[in-house]
């Protein structure tokens, strides 16, 4: 199931309504686009992740109908193929852009938000166009786009006035004069086609998310990870890595700093591996640049544990489970296998993270630049909730880390979660 489309739930849905419409007549004369063009769609479309969303792992790419559980039912992607019946065959470019541009499918249905037209409105037409004329070049699926089956009142779409109201602007991407031309590059990919703020910025029980906490990280729901925050050097913050880690991290999944799972691992697979080495870069000096909310010498989190029962069975555990790769100290092997010692993702105030690692392992993705990566094996059926949950208290407490303890019952909540992957 796709990871980085629920990243981007809570209110959920797609533009299936309208899509094979046949009141509106196939429009005539239409020349092939530029080989150009479509390369260059294509290569855009990666940098979206449209293939996460339209593509059922094993089936025709972007054929749609893709399942999509969330806590207001399960949600069914759209068929984007050029089928002329079934698919977006019928749709003119103007069409289309005006549905990245202002959310509006082609009968001019309100989309709901799960479609990241909130980012991808920051997408100029001529990139727009250029996805248009790839999604036109791939071949045709007839496939009907199954309906949504979302409960009330999240099926009434007249409901997402009042969200769009609160959290959708409508408008491209206007560089800021004041910051270098890469600089602007990164930005308009990461709030654009990367729409990497759906991820790693909270959600509120309206579906939507504020400016003012913009990659400061939350909950995933349904997936049970936590997308850290970007602008806390307590998680994920960014400002004293080097530029070249925080690139190895997006194109390949691992550098010196740490190593991707779960759903970023989906991402970088999808996505980000095939990226030029330029934009990748331009998304590194945003991403670094982002203001952090906390100094990056703050000595923060819970006081070290260093007694308990815990903490020594976790100790025990450890030594006996993952001191071979990770360390006696808790320093790696690099690149291979991530230190856990002075790790932030270990020191966030969510331990789901390394919960979730400890339960059910995980791989970063084979990419191009690093096709046979090192990953970590599930630990689900060898531990009780008791020993992850000692094991994890250890490793959040040991050699500097101060993250705090973690009980059982967090343990067995994400053991028992139905986790969709």
């Amino acid at each position: 199931m796709s990871v980085r489309f629920l990243f981007k739930l809570v209110a959920l849905l797609a533009l299936s309504t309208g899509l094979g419409s046949a009141a509106l007549a196939q429009p005539k004369g239409r020349a092939p686009a530029p080989q150009s063009q479509v390369e260059r769609g294509r290569y855009l479309a990666q940098a979206g992740d449209c293939i996460a969303c339209h593509t059922i792992p094993g089936a025709k790419i972007f054929s749609g109908n893709r399942p999509m559980p969330t806590p207001f039912g399960t949600l069914y992607s759209p068929n984007i193929t050029p089928d002329p019946e079934t698919g977006i065959g019928r749709w003119t470019a103007d069409e289309f852009y005006r549905m990245m541009h202002t959310g509006r499918s082609r009968n001019g249905d309100l989309l709901y938000p799960a479609m990241p037209f909130a980012s991808y409105t920051k997408v100029t037409r001529a990139d727009c166009d250029a996805i248009f004329a790839y999604l036109r070049s791939v071949p045709p699926v007839r496939q009907q786009s199954r309906p949504h089956d979302l409960r009330f009142p999240y099926n009434n779409r007249a409901l997402l006035i009042g969200w769009r109201t609160l959290y959708f602007q409508e408008g491209e991407y206007q560089p800021d004069r004041s910051k270098s031309a890469e600089w602007n590059r990164g930005a308009y990919l990461v709030q654009g086609l990367g729409h990497c703020a759906m991820c790693h910025t909270p959600i509120n029980a309206l579906g939507g998310s504020s400016a003012e906490q913009a990659f400061q990280g939350g909950l995933i729901p349904m997936q049970n990870w936590y997308a850290p925050s970007l602008t806390s050097n307590r998680e994920a913050g960014l400002g004293n890595w080097e530029i070249r880690d925080i690139m190895d991290l997006l194109a390949t999944g691992v550098s010196n700093r740490g190593t991707v799972y779960g759903p970023m691992a989906e991402v970088t697979y999808n996505s980000l591996q095939f990226m030029s080495d330029e934009d990748i870069r331009a998304m590194a000096v945003y991403l670094k640049a982002l203001p952090a909310d906390q100094p990056v010498t703050a000595d923060v989190g819970a006081s070290p544990l260093r007694a308990g029962e815990a903490f020594n069975t976790g100790r025990r555990i450890y030594a006996d489970r993952c001191a071979s790769c990770h360390g006696a100290e808790g320093r790696g092997k690099l690149p291979h296998y991530p230190p856990l010692a002075a790790n932030q993702s270990i020191n966030m105030t969510s331990a789901v993270n390394p919960i979730r690692m400890v339960l059910n392992g995980g791989y970063p993705p084979g990419t191009r630049r690093n096709p046979m990566p090192y990953g970590m094996p599930p630990f689900a059926q060898v531990l009780s909730d008791d020993d992850i949950a000692a094991v994890v208290t250890f490793i959040r407490s040991a050699w500097g880390n101060r993250g705090g303890p973690v009980t059982v019952r967090e343990v067995n909540r994400l053991r028992s979660a139905t986790v969709v992957e």
